[in-house]
């Protein structure tokens, strides 16, 4: 585990105390273009997965995966080590989790068989890499359709090695994305590169 991954996993503690985070991905989930829906359980809000496969690279201990509903084979790749109970709660909602940065993984199987899935999910999570670019080259071929939440403009720091900008995400991501500023919206600060559906 890299200096940066284990920086990230004492940011999580014993991830109890998740409500800041998640409120942020209820804007990076609208953002890339997922709609949410009223429930009568879980807290009032899920989205729905059309029934298609997900990967979430870089997911840590609250992937968004947790909040969909009607998904397919889904799958968290994270290097960081979060307490048992958040492996479970994973196994609970048949997400299996890959314990690896997202520079390492390339290939997916389920039962034995290789696996393209139909979405990779990217936010939050490439200023703490080692190596972004690698991380978006993996997603494009983990999955069929690539979608993108990633703040740009912020200068390298201790647990965030990486600059990222609207430019290099482009060339990594093969597409064009939109900016967009964020002032205070759900605990959002700051300007984001955004890759939504289609």
């Amino acid at each position: 585990m890299s200096d940066h991954d284990d920086l990230e996993s004492r940011f999580w503690g014993n991830c109890v105390s998740s409500l800041g985070e998640e409120m942020k991905q209820l804007v990076y989930l609208d953002e890339m273009g997922f709609q949410y829906k009223k429930v009568w359980h879980a807290g009032g809000i899920a989205y729905d997965g059309g029934g298609r496969s997900f990967v979430d690279i870089g997911g840590g201990p609250v992937s968004v995966l947790l909040k969909f509903e009607n998904r397919g084979p889904s799958m968290v790749i994270d290097p960081g080590q979060y307490p048992a109970w958040v492996r479970a709660r994973y196994g609970k909602a048949l997400i299996e989790v890959e314990q690896e940065p997202g520079e390492a993984y390339a290939k997916a199987e389920f039962n034995g068989q290789p696996f393209v899935f139909d979405v990779a999910l990217v936010y939050n999570c490439l200023q703490h890499t080692g190596d972004p670019a690698r991380v978006i080259a993996n997603a494009r071929a983990l999955a069929r359709e690539l979608r993108v939440f990633e703040w740009i403009g912020i200068p390298a720091h201790e647990g965030h090695p990486h600059e990222l900008s609207a430019e290099k995400l482009e060339e990594w991501a093969g597409r064009k994305g939109a900016v967009k500023q964020f002032d205070g919206v759900n605990g959002c600060f700051g300007k984001a590169w955004i890759l939504g559906g289609g």
